[in-house]
C-alpha cells in the first residue's frame, strides 16, 4: 500500500502542551506531539497514517493503516497496513500489525500479533532496522 503509492498528508496535529480527553476519529493523516486518553481511530476506505511523537503520550486503542511510534501508548496497537517503532517507542499492550519495522530501543509489554489480511494464513513480513 505505501510502498509505491505516496503517503496521505498529515492534516490535523495535537500540538505539544494539549491534553485531549475523548476518542478520536481522523482520515488521512494525524500527528500528535500532546497526550491523548480515548481510542484514536482512522476512518477504513482510504489510506491512513498515525504518527506518535517521542513527546506525545497515548492512553487507549489505536488503529490506521500505517502507525508510526516513538512515544509511550498504553493499550492495544492495529496497524492494518504497516507499524514502525521507532527507538523511543514503549508500548504497554498488544500490537497487532501486518508488517512491522522496529528500532533498537523500542519496547513492547504486550503480545505481538501477526494479522494475514489476505486470507491466505500467510505470515507478514518483520523487517529489523539497521543501526545509524
Amino acid at each position: 500500500m505505501f510502498g509505491k503509492t505516496k503517503q496521505p498528508p498529515i492534516k490535523s496535529l495535537i500540538a505539544q502542551g494539549t491534553r485531549i480527553q475523548g476518542d478520536l476519529l481522523f482520515g488521512e493523516g494525524l500527528r500528535i506531539d500532546g497526550e491523548v486518553s480515548g481510542n484514536i481511530r482512522a476512518t477504513e476506505g482510504e489510506a491512513s497514517i498515525l504518527i506518535v511523537s517521542e513527546v506525545a503520550a497515548v492512553n487507549g486503542s489505536i488503529e490506521a493503516d500505517h502507525v508510526i511510534i516513538n512515544g509511550h501508548v498504553k493499550g492495544p496497537v492495529l496497524a492494518r497496513e504497516l507499524l514502525e517503532l521507532q527507538p523511543k517507542a514503549h508500548i504497554e499492550g498488544d500490537v497487532s500489525y501486518r508488517s512491522i519495522e522496529m528500532h533498537q530501543g523500542a519496547r513492547i509489554s504486550g503480545q505481538l500479533k501477526p494479522v494475514a489480511t489476505d486470507g491466505s494464513g500467510a505470515m507478514p513480513t518483520l523487517k529489523l532496522a539497521a543501526n545509524h
